[in-house]
């Protein structure tokens, strides 16, 4: 298996910045409130120099940095850009276990089985990510999954990392054991008073100290990973939940007449994929891409699921005005896509006697 882990860098901070440029300069914090009780979702990494973190007290950031600018987090736009960046990976590589919000597995192997192919792909889909949405990711190539998510933190922000075949236990050897998954703070503390400092010692237990240290089945399972052993593959959904069509223009449009008239080509396409499939959609979603890349989607759901072209267009264009009376302004890329997919039910009238 040849398996990368995509971590997208401070991506709350980073679609702040996106939203508002002049954030880029700035020691930027998204999380709660900074005089109550909130925590810090994220920081960017100009935040990140004064010692900021994700999950510390948003009071502890404020005193660390009392010049940052705290925003609250905004959870429908993340998502946005989130399905923005997941749509663009699979079109380079299919299978892919979505993770979190901003961080998955992408099964390379199936596209690029040989090592050095593999990583060229990766660093495609790195580049073509940052060309379509402007945004930064990290990832680490590897043989199995513990190793791919711990190599993708090594070279943040926008970095690449590759461990190679047979050299999974000397790349983590030397890694502090914070950095193992199935290591939390209380294991942490315990396994340190042990002086057991490194992955590699963890690597290194023997089986008679792993009883006792750490117990049996849970130990031998954390000495594996310690030496980059996984047997896990991608955990994906075959089922297709949603399917879309979506236009960049040469160049920027603000024709309302024309936005609509492309709404209502896509429609029409999509009509046609339920129809072939007998199915129907129950929300309708559209999508806009303004000039400096910054997006919006508008959606709506039905009561009843639909297959009907103008339907869907008709939806698609009152979502598109709904999205241009809160920004007006050209685009430079539409789409419109259906999501609810469910079976098309038909009714049976009685035969007339």
């Amino acid at each position: 298996m040849i398996v990368a882990h995509l971590d997208l860098d401070a991506f709350f901070a980073a679609v702040e910045e996106l939203e508002s440029p002049e954030l880029r300069r700035l020691p930027l914090i998204v999380g709660g409130d900074p005089h109550g009780r909130g925590v810090v979702a994220t920081a960017n990494y100009v935040a990140r120099g004064f010692g900021i973190h994700s999950a510390m007290s948003a009071a502890e950031a404020l005193r660390r940095c009392p010049h940052a600018v705290f925003v609250r987090p905004r959870h429908s736009l993340y998502r946005d850009y989130s399905q923005e960046v997941w749509s663009t990976i699979r079109e380079i590589v299919p299978t892919v276990e979505q993770a979190g919000i901003d961080e998955g597995y992408l099964d390379l192997g199936e596209v690029a089985p040989a090592f050095d192919d593999a990583r060229a792909l990766a660093e495609a889909v790195r580049a073509v990510v940052r060309a379509r949405t402007r945004l930064s990711c990290s990832l680490g190539v590897a043989s199995s999954k513990v190793v791919a998510k711990i190599a993708s933190d090594r070279r943040k922000p926008g970095g690449l990392t590759v461990v190679r075949p047979g050299l999974e236990a000397a790349f983590l050897a030397p890694l502090p054991i914070r950095l193992l998954p199935g290591v939390g703070p209380r294991a942490e503390e315990r396994l340190v008073a042990l002086g057991i400092t490194t992955i590699g010692d963890i690597a290194a237990i023997g089986d008679d100290e792993l009883r006792h240290v750490i117990g049996g089945k849970v130990g031998r399972g954390l000495r594996d990973r310690a030496r980059g052993i996984d047997p896990r593959t991608l955990e994906v959904s075959t089922e297709r939940i949603s399917i879309s069509q979506e236009e960049t223009f040469e160049r920027d449009i603000g024709d309302l007449e024309r936005l609509h008239d492309e709404l209502r080509r896509m429609s029409v396409k999509l009509a046609g994929y339920l129809r072939a499939r007998d199915q129907v959609a129950r929300t309708v979603t559209t999508k806009v891409r303004y000039p400096d890349f910054t997006i919006r989607t508008r959606s709506l759901s039905l009561a009843v699921g639909t297959d009907e072209a103008d339907r869907i267009g008709e939806l698609a264009c009152s979502l598109l005005d709904r999205a241009l009376r809160d920004r007006p302004g050209p685009l430079r890329l539409v789409g419109v896509g259906v999501s609810g997919l469910e079976e098309h039910l038909q009714l049976s009238l009685p035969a007339v006697v």
